[in-house]
């Protein structure tokens, strides 16, 4: 279901904030290897922010109001899916396993980047050619026969290069902008909320909003593998309330069966879920936000639970009320993700109105219908 709305819709991301946007979407950060993607998001965050400070793992934070005894988290995850260097051939050929849900059918004539303690490697993901299969029963990509080629002839050659078992392994592909109207990259899915929760951090200090409860602004890492970095966080935090965001699937693209994936646009809004891990009142409390600001927003239904940080969050500490408002994404886990300008502006709007209206100390449970 979508709600419509009839206003005009204002850019909210436009000069540094969009090069910044860029900057970080091209900037590799797989699991477990955030570190470098971290600090670039810090240094564009740390402005408007009153503290900052990185965990054990990775898992990059920024604080308004760090005295406060009332915590809300808005919160996103920065890692991206990647490959692990697994086998390498006495031919100088490497076999990957993944690292979070790397889609093997999109691998082959792929380039990479083999990250290295020497340094970046380039190498691309072969694919035997269209006239030598002519014949033979068609193989389809899968994880026992993608491989990497580095232009090397032998093992011993490639381990001069750096490359060992365990190298991280992304993508190279990077940034643009389709038909002024989508985003187009790698790992929007989620670096898009990491970039759109440090607007939000950026309107409120721009527009000297003060909030009467302390603001933790979190990237998360190890999301891919398990909810990992947030529910290490989480508990760090004791956080009162969580808003998450992250990204969920436009299903208007051939191949997505609406009955079982819902009915969702990317241009039609963020997307608000239910789920048990989403309570209910806090829940209903951005969708009349959402109807106040004439920002328009879709509904999901997630079943058991969201697959997102929400879950992470929403069952830590004795149980923190928690909400998910989603960015849709076409083409989630390929090189090609996309998501539409005006999504993520309103997600944007989305958090930042929603953060004006919590009281501080506000109850959920007794919220009024």
């Amino acid at each position: 279901m979508k709600e419509k709305s009839e206003k005009k819709h204002i850019p909210v991301v436009t000069g540094e904030s969009l090069a910044f946007f860029e900057k970080y979407i091209n900037n590799p950060s797989p699991t477990g290897f955030e570190w470098q993607g971290q600090r670039m998001w810090l240094d564009y965050l740390a402005p408007y922010v009153d503290d900052t400070y990185i965990d054990n793992y990775g898992t990059a934070v920024g604080i308004i109001n760090p005295e406060a005894p009332y915590k809300v988290v808005i919160e996103a995850h920065a890692d991206e899916i990647s490959w692990f260097v697994n086998y390498i051939t006495k031919d100088g050929l490497i076999y990957v396993i993944r690292n979070g849900g790397s889609d093997h059918q999109i691998a082959p004539s792929k380039r990479v980047n083999i990250h290295t303690d020497k340094g970046m490697v380039k190498a691309v993901f072969g694919w035997p050619a269209i006239h030598t299969r002519s014949g033979e029963k068609e193989e389809t990509p899968t994880l026992k026969n993608i491989f990497l080629d580095c232009g090397a002839t032998s093992k011993e050659e490639v381990e001069e290069m750096g490359i060992h078992v365990g190298c991280v392994v992304t993508y190279e592909d990077e940034f643009m902008v389709l038909n002024d109207r989508y985003y187009v990259g790698r790992a929007l899915d989620n670096r898009a909320g990491g970039f759109m929760i440090a607007e939000v951090a950026r309107l409120l200090k721009e527009n000297n909003k003060n909030l009467p409860f302390g603001l933790y602004i979190v990237n998360s890492v190890q999301e891919e593998i398990g909810l990992r970095g947030a529910e290490m966080i989480a508990h760090h935090i004791k956080p009162n309330l969580a808003i998450v965001t992250d990204v969920t699937h436009d299903t208007q693209t051939p191949m997505i069966n609406k009955i079982t994936q819902g009915d969702l646009s990317c241009g039609a809004g963020p997307v608000l879920s239910y789920a048990p891990a989403v309570q209910i009142n806090f829940n209903r409390l951005l969708m009349e936000v959402a109807k106040e600001n004439e920002i328009p927003f879709q509904r999901q239904a997630s079943s058991r639970w969201t697959g997102t940080d929400t879950d992470a969050f929403a069952y830590s500490n004795g149980g923190v009320p928690s909400a998910l408002i989603s960015l849709p994404l076409r083409y989630m886990h390929t090189t090609v993700e996309m998501v539409h300008k005006e999504d993520v502006d309103n997600v944007i709007r989305l958090i930042y109105e929603a953060l004006l209206k919590i009281e501080n100390g506000q109850d959920f449970r007794s919220f009024t219908k």
